[in-house]
């Protein structure tokens, strides 16, 4: 494999940023402020069909027609002798249903135990058009100036469809024993190897994470195999889009290292260079794979999303604290799922590449008021454009997000505070911990930015008077051995059960429509509810609170009567309304700006956009 200038590979990451597949300016913007630093760019899974498509705005290589695109972005990596990997992937049954025209094949007549459309069971003649399609994908590859190609080997796609034992039910060559399951991939690579000049790529899954899946043993055997066919280097990943997505997406819920474990077993006893992948996203993780385990080369997607300069950072080019990426998939998966492009909660920049931030044209004196997430943001923006800056918070910085972190499964979520605390002491900010009142402690100031958040929306019940909100997932507070009533079944009444469950209290949550936890991202709400029907949460439904009396409470079910006995505790979590206490002091006296929840209730990443988008006009 040609030599990299380094041992940093930015790791395949759809980006959804067009609707005819071919490249354009978010694109190379996108690659450009990413691509000094890195010793390799694998740009976003190219589709070799149209057919073929994961998602409606993915970039293709299916006809020469692309080729003059992709031909810009690796001019582009080429000018910081950063090298272009093209990642070739057919999704075999996992093709998008959603997409018209999209046709659906694999190594089984069976659909996605999870969903999806039900694939044609592939003949000898439908494996040589794949072939074909691999073949002709990677000449048009080198003729856009690819240095190396990765084929996509695992991740529940159609090669791993027939690598799976789980999946694959063939009982012809193609199915059965390991070395029938290998044949066909085998033949990819081999047709792909003959009919190209460049290097080879493997990515792998070292196992599927279930059962009667893709196991490391078997996947240390192909590895051997991948080598004696000519393979450059084998890139280890994990999980299945069908089965495990968690592990395919290496979400927040599922523990960071287990893929670089893999990744270690097969280096241990395949003499070929290995890539290491899967939530790297702490310098000191990078330490780790480099220095002790010794892996070959580390392959970075969205901690690089999160901060464009986090390799950068770790080799001492740049400057200050790397934002660090939460591995939520609020923005990346969620933006692109939406339609709206690769987003990122910590990162509102993200897809808008394009966009400078530039200077005031006039430095001001600004009142940011509010040390939440949308005020800190909007400090750190405002300064970064030259004006003078302020921060007001009476109480402690992160407004209502220090809850998030408290939950079991968002652990990963307590990195984002700090580093805007930094942040805030790297540029010099002045943060007073001071409530502001009225106009006269801030009649100083040219301009103000309003921050304030939201407060609990608690809905009028007789008898309510004792209850919790968000509060209660502090250590002090949580309870053990508890009956718990949950009024509310959104994002945070969901959040709140999970960190209930695991101290044994047994968990009641009411909503009045039926979609539990909708408004949480895709994976976080699966997983989540997953795990409360798993310890017997009591789900209802189309449930109506009416009293409360002493611990009996009563509530209609579809315009039924029911009662919650025996209920110690009780979390209300019915929503949020907007706190703005100074629009109407300041109206007509200074201008103002409202941001983030005080302007319109919504998420993190909201409330962070919101900031950045307020803060980079005034």
């Amino acid at each position: 494999m040609k030599k990299f200038k380094n041992k940093f590979i930015f790791a395949p990451i759809k980006l959804g940023f067009c609707k005819d597949g071919k490249v354009n300016e978010r694109h190379l913007a996108f690659y450009k402020q990413r691509s000094e630093f890195l010793g390799a760019i694998i740009p976003e899974p190219l589709y070799i069909s149209k057919g073929l498509r994961e998602i409606p705005t993915q970039l293709g290589i299916d006809d020469d027609d692309k080729i003059s695109g992709l031909k810009k972005i690796t001019a582009l990596l080429h000018k910081t002798n950063t090298q272009a990997i093209a990642h070739l992937n057919h999704p075999g049954r996992m093709a998008n249903p959603k997409i018209p025209g999209n046709y659906f094949v694999s190594a089984t007549d069976k659909a996605c135990e999870n969903g999806g459309a039900i694939p044609e069971k592939l003949t000898e003649a439908g494996m040589e058009k794949i072939v074909d399609l691999f073949v002709k994908a990677a000449i048009r590859a080198e003729k856009a100036d690819f240095d190396v190609i990765e084929l996509q080997f695992g991740h529940g796609y159609l090669l791993a469809q027939f690598l799976s034992p789980k999946v694959n039910d063939r009982n012809d060559e193609f199915g059965g024993s390991f070395e029938n399951r290998t044949k066909f991939p085998l033949q990819v690579l081999t047709a792909v190897k003959n009919a190209v000049e460049l290097p080879i790529i493997a990515r792998i899954s070292g196992d599927e994470m279930m059962e009667d899946g893709i196991k490391l043993p078997e996947m240390i055997e192909f590895s051997k195999l991948l080598k004696t066919n000519g393979i450059a280097a084998i890139h280890v990943s994990a999980g299945t889009v069908c089965s495990t997505p968690p592990w395919y997406f290496q979400h927040m819920f599922v523990p960071k290292g287990k893929t670089w474990e893999f990744a270690s077993k097969i280096k241990e006893v395949v003499e070929t260079p290995v890539i290491a992948v899967g939530q790297i996203n702490e310098h000191k993780d990078m330490d780790d794979l480099l220095q002790e385990k010794q892996l070959d080369y580390l392959a970075i997607g969205r901690a690089l999303v999160a901060d464009p300069d986090f390799v950068g950072k770790y080799l001492g080019k740049v400057t200050g604290e790397f934002a660090p990426c939460l591995a939520c998939a609020e923005g990346c998966l969620g933006g692109v799922k939406s339609g709206k492009g690769l987003q990122c909660l910590v990162n509102p920049e993200v897809g808008k590449e394009t966009e400078e931030l530039q200077p005031a044209v006039t430095s001001k004196k600004i009142a940011v008021i509010g040390g939440g997430l949308a005020g800190m943001e909007a400090a750190l923006i405002l300064k970064k454009r030259g004006h003078q800056v302020d921060l007001f918070e009476k109480e402690n910085l992160g407004g209502q997000f220090i809850y998030a972190p408290l939950t079991p499964y968002k652990r990963s979520m307590e990195k984002l505070i700090p580093y805007f605390k930094k942040e805030l002491a790297r540029n010099n900010i002045n943060i007073q911990k001071k409530e502001i009142k009225n106009y006269n402690e801030i009649s100083s100031y040219e301009t103000v930015v309003l921050a304030t958040g939201s407060q609990p929306a608690v809905p009028r019940i007789e008898g309510l008077k004792d209850y919790f909100w968000s509060e209660i997932l502090l250590p002090e507070n949580l309870p053990t051995d508890k009956n718990v009533l949950i009024i509310g079944g959104g994002l945070i009444g969901v959040d709140i059960a999970t960190a209930l469950i695991p101290k044994n209290n047994k968990v009641t949550i009411v909503k009045r429509t039926t979609d539990f936890g909708e408004d949480m991202e895709m994976l976080a709400k699966k997983l989540s509810l997953a795990i409360m029907k798993k310890n017997n949460t009591h789900f209802s439904d189309h449930t109506h609170i009416k009293k409360i009396d002493g611990k009996t409470v009563f509530a209609e079910k579809k315009s039924e009567p029911i009662t919650f006995e025996d209920i110690d505790l009780i979390v209300v979590s019915t929503g949020m309304k907007s706190y703005d206490p100074l629009q109407k002091k300041l109206t007509g006296k200074i201008p103002y700006f409202i941001i983030g929840d005080a302007k319109e209730i919504g998420n993190a990443q909201d409330a962070i956009n919101s900031a950045y988008e307020t803060a980079k006009q005034i």
